[in-house]
């Protein structure tokens, strides 16, 4: 019975063994060609010759650090920058699995989370409704400083800038909490657990689904684009207006003067 029952499981075990160490030779392939130049042969990272980081060691950044940076086009980046703006996803879905996995094999580091932890669609109407309220609270103390209240994105210093995250995959939002891209400061587990997280997610889910009212909107970005406004436009119309008023008195007064000779 013992022999049988080894020889029905042992050969999809010994299968699924071969099939992760097939994936992580296919990301080590994929890797050479297109991201040895930057971070090393083995994710070692790369130094400039004045001893800059050119390329940053992957050796602990974790599988879901990859996903999200290649799964959104950010990598491979065409030159290094202060920031990687997101632009059109090179690789195929399995590719970046491959990536993930070979990346993942060099260290430790966050793996690319299950759909139950960001979805909010895994939720009851019940539950989505709390999560929604605990999640604008969370995201109102921590994320608006950089994103604006309504997730619009905005500048930052050292060149940098906070993109914008309306409609943007709820999978990529937590990797991006969880792995701390760029300019993002990374928030672990420890920080905000796993389902603060998908709260988050969720606030932010409601934020999609709004309407535009119409109008002017300065892009959403609050009082700092409504006071640039009001300035530029409101302040600096008066103050032209002050100007032509004044001009047309003097031309007055001076034909005035000019009848009494």
């Amino acid at each position: 019975m013992t022999g049988g029952l080894y020889a029905a499981f042992a050969p999809a075990q010994a299968d699924s063994t071969q099939s992760q160490e097939d994936l992580v030779k296919e990301g080590r392939e994929l890797f050479l060609v297109g991201c040895a130049f930057c971070h090393g042969q083995n994710g070692e990272g790369v130094l400039t010759q004045d001893g800059s980081q050119y390329g940053p060691a992957l050796t602990d950044v974790g599988a879901a650090a990859v996903d999200f940076q290649v799964g959104t086009g950010r990598m491979p980046m065409a030159q290094p920058g202060v920031q990687v703006p997101r632009k059109e996803v090179v690789y195929t879905d399995d590719e970046i699995d491959a990536l993930a996995a070979y990346v993942a094999s060099l260290g430790t580091g966050p793996s690319v989370p299950d759909a139950e932890l960001y979805d909010p669609d895994t939720l009851s109407e019940e539950e989505y409704d709390d999560y929604v309220t605990r999640g604008g609270q969370i995201f109102l103390a921590n994320c608006t400083a950089c994103h604006n209240f309504e997730g619009s994105g905005g500048a930052m210093p050292r060149g940098g800038f906070a993109p914008n995250i309306r409609g943007v995959d709820p999978k990529h939002i937590y990797e991006a909490m969880l792995t701390g891209p760029q300019s993002m400061d990374t928030f672990s587990d420890g920080n905000i657990p796993p389902d603060d997280k998908k709260a988050v997610i969720a606030y932010l889910d409601t934020l999609n689904e709004q309407p535009n009212y119409g109008g002017f909107t300065l892009g959403s970005l609050g009082p700092v684009s409504e006071g640039m406004i009001a300035w530029l436009i409101g302040i600096g119309g008066l103050v032209g207006f002050a100007i032509w008023g004044a001009a047309q008195t003097t031309r007055t007064t001076e034909k005035k003067d000019g009848a009494d000779a």
